[in-house]
């Protein structure tokens, strides 16, 4: 039987291009099965990843490539390699594998680029989670084309970002990679994130589809258990936008199972979802080890053969970082009739169509970069505006900006210490963590030592005081006297990012408690109770638990939380303390009273938050959407339509001024509410926002253009639906600040949600 006369293929060789059929048809099964896997050539005693020693392939990778290669796993990211030596291998080598392919194909290199290209000497920008607290998709578009620029220039062609899960629970690890705990926020930005990176000729990789971020407890590859209306509200519409209004190129699995059914081998997820309502015609790549892990993990399979099946059943494409069951366990299923080659055709003509795309089916004349700058002058420049417009001002007493003090203590395990300003998955703490030896490769100034450089009248002296984790105080006595000698004490306090046990942060580093990890509140309540006016300065990739520093008596004098700000966070932190940047960042989550204080988002009905059934207090320390600036704003005159269809749109519009003495940046942020609903609806829904810029007196119209598809919810046929009925509307400085409130009646039938219906709110300033 030919491919044209297989029905699992045919529908898929149609739109193919004529190459891509022929070359399906001219390929050997080994040849077919090699475009599949990735490789992990650098992969050896400098293990990066978890379990990657006793799952990966004993195969060498000359054997590996004998037939060709799908992907070549971070050549860059893996160890620190200089670039443009690095780059001389790779063109050399995909010459090498064009051969080995017997059809001249090259394979697809990808790296990871969560903030910025994990490579040594490239720029390191801000986490996501910073992203988020921007509220700025714009200025995350440049940066994703920056990163996507860099990678391309270094011959690689798929980036594994962004991450688009939505944050359910602080005490998971992985929070400092996500964006949002509101799926809007995270699926404008990382779809703004996706449109800059392909524009740059790199495909993004949607990161983990889905329902990753709510496993139970907090921990990593935990089982979820959410329900099909969770996951159609909350989870997929993110990944939806990047994929309907994104175009984004391929989707990574998650690792975790929704109520006992892992995603890695779920084709109502991967297949029936993604692309029969989506349309994505793009590749499904495997997260590292999730084939394997069906048989390890999961037990679902009883060997990887039958794992292998699995997947490539439910729609995964290519098997990362290595072959562990899609190379010599795939074949030999194919082999003896346990796997139908059909579904080894379905993925390969997917590949084949995106190498097609990437030029990766042609000859290349091109030569390696004889000299690269990873870290140009513009990088440098977006990281520092992403890190200033993401610092949140969360209490502040008038000590901030801070009249040039004669002397500050900076005080605190982060506050000289580079590594803390940088997430788990930058190269530094990924990578150069297991050679400490090398150098960063490029400059990443200290919070002391960006203070020193934007206040250099100020005598600064530095005492850690104690280490982010243990319980080890012999240094408070030191810290002490340092603040007691000074005139403002900047005590700087948080996470060091890591993974699987190299941190309080980052992969598989989960938290049972929401305390700041060790001694570091003793050590900010002892700086405190000297007297000096203490800047506490949180750099953290999870929100804890800070009632004590934000409401309690002793509370320090300003608050400043910062999400591993990057290269430039600490200079963007001085320039906000010395008032030269008005801080303009907003909560992406909800700072929460403690570990045990459910819910963690904002996102909740009535029954999730306080009521007189209950004795627990669920109310946010800050609520998501909270920021202080050095100005203030007055939201007035909230108008909007009376009424309009379901499946119809309508405009809202605000007036927003600046009534304090300086200049200032401000989020606006429109809430609805669906006040009856056929099912549980939250009490409070981002509806839209908008950063804008006024000076002093002036104001501002703002319209939101809001489709009703997103007040849209799942009902109770299970099909997603926007009901008649009354929506309240309110804009505030915060989702729990009604400062101008409205309502609009939604009329007519019951509107079903289709693919035409947009997902995106219009806005206008005037």
């Amino acid at each position: 039987m030919t491919l044209s006369d297989n029905p699992v293929v045919t529908e898929l060789l149609e739109p193919a291009s004529a190459r891509v059929a022929e070359l399906v048809e001219s390929m050997t099964l080994e040849q077919k099965i090699a475009q599949l896997v990735g490789f992990w050539v650098d992969q050896g005693d400098d293990v990066v990843a978890p379990l990657a020693g006793e799952m990966a392939t004993s195969t060498k990778y000359d054997e590996a490539t004998e037939h060709g290669l799908g992907h070549l796993t971070r050549v860059y990211g893996t160890r620190p390699v200089e670039p443009v030596e690095r780059a001389a291998w790779l063109w050399a080598e995909q010459r090498r594998l064009r051969e080995a392919s017997g059809h001249g194909i090259a394979a697809i290199v990808h790296e990871e680029s969560l903030t910025g290209l994990a490579a040594w000497k490239a720029a390191t920008f801000p986490t996501p989670l910073a992203w988020g607290a921007a509220f700025d998709p714009e200025l995350v578009e440049r940066m994703g084309r920056l990163i996507g620029e860099s990678m391309r220039r270094l011959g690689v062609h798929q980036a594994l970002a962004p991450v688009l899960d939505v944050i359910r629970d602080p005490r998971w690890g992985r929070v400092d990679e996500c964006i949002a705990e509101d799926p809007y926020v995270v699926g404008t930005i990382a779809t703004a994130y996706v449109r800059g990176m392909q524009d740059a000729g790199v495909h993004a990789t949607l990161k983990h589809f889905v329902g990753y971020s709510d496993s139970r407890a907090g921990r990593n590859h935990a089982p979820v258990h959410a329900g099909h209306r969770e996951l159609a509200d909350v989870f997929l519409p993110p990944f939806e936008m990047a994929v309907r209004d994104g175009g984004v190129r391929s989707v990574m699995n998650s690792y975790t199972d929704i109520d006992g059914v892992p995603v890695a081998s779920d084709p109502t997820l991967l297949t029936d979802l993604l692309r029969g309502q989506w349309g994505f015609d793009g590749v499904v790549v495997s997260d590292y080890f999730a084939v394997a892990f069906l048989e390890t993990m999961h037990a679902v399979a009883a060997d990887r053969t039958e794992a292998a099946r699995l997947a490539l059943a439910a729609g995964i494409d290519v098997e990362l970082p290595s072959g562990d069951a899609y190379a010599a366990p795939l074949l030999e299923g194919v082999r003896d009739g346990r796997i139908d080659e059909a579904l080894v055709d379905r993925a390969l003509v997917r590949v084949l169509t995106q190498k097609e795309s990437l030029g990766l089916l042609d000859p290349d004349e091109s030569e390696p970069p004889s000299a690269i700058d990873l870290d140009t002058p513009e990088h440098r420049a977006v990281a520092r505006e992403i890190a200033e417009r993401s610092l949140v001002l969360l209490r502040n007493d008038g000590v901030l900006p801070l009249a040039e003090p004669r002397r500050i203590a900076v005080i605190g395990p982060n506050g000289d210490d580079a590594s803390a300003l940088m997430g788990c998955y930058s190269f530094a703490n990924h990578v150069l963590a297991h050679v400490p030896h090398v150098p960063l490769g490029f400059e990443i100034p200290t919070v002391a030592e960006a203070l020193r450089a934007e206040l250099p009248g100020a005598e600064i002296t530095t005492v850690a005081g104690c280490a982010v984790e243990g319980d080890d105080r012999s240094g408070f006595a030191d810290a002490t006297a340092a603040a007691a000698a000074s005139d403002v004490a900047v005590v700087v306090v948080g996470d060091r990012a890591g993974l699987f046990g190299r941190g309080t942060v980052g992969e598989g580093n989960d938290a049972e408690s929401l305390e700041l990890p060790g001694v570091q509140r003793e050590l900010v309540e002892q700086i405190a109770a000297t007297g000096t006016p203490v800047v506490l300065v949180l750099l953290t990739g999870r929100p804890y638990a800070l009632s004590w520093a934000l409401d309690g008596a002793s509370a320090p004098a300003a608050v400043v939380q910062a999400f591993f700000p990057g290269e430039e966070g600490g200079a963007a932190i001085a320039r906000v303390l010395s008032g030269a940047v008005s801080p303009s960042g907003r909560l992406p989550v909800s700072l929460p009273r403690s570990a045990g204080a459910q819910p963690y988002s904002y996102l909740h009905p009535i029954l999730g938050g306080n009521s007189d059934v209950t004795s627990t207090d669920a109310t946010p320390v800050r609520p998501f959407g909270f920021g202080l600036g050095y100005t203030t704003f007055a939201r007035t005159e909230l108008t909007v339509d009376a009424a309009v269809p379901a499946g119809g749109s309508f405009e809202a519009s605000v007036t927003v001024t600046n009534t304090g003495e300086r200049a200032g940046a401000e989020i606006v942020q429109l809430y609805a509410h669906d006040v009856v609903g056929s099912v549980v609806r939250p009490v409070a829904q981002l509806l839209g926002y908008a950063r804008m810029e006024l000076e002093p007196g002036a104001s501002a119209r703002v319209h939101f253009d809001v489709p009703t598809s997103r007040l849209a919810f799942t009902g109770r046929s299970g099909e997603r639906i926007v009901e008649p009925g009354r929506i309240d509307l309110w804009v505030g400085a915060s989702v729990d600040d009604r400062e101008t409130e409205a309502r609009v009646e939604i009329v007519g039938d019951v509107h079903r949600v289709t693919a035409a219906d947009s997902r995106l709110v219009g806005v206008r300033v005037e």
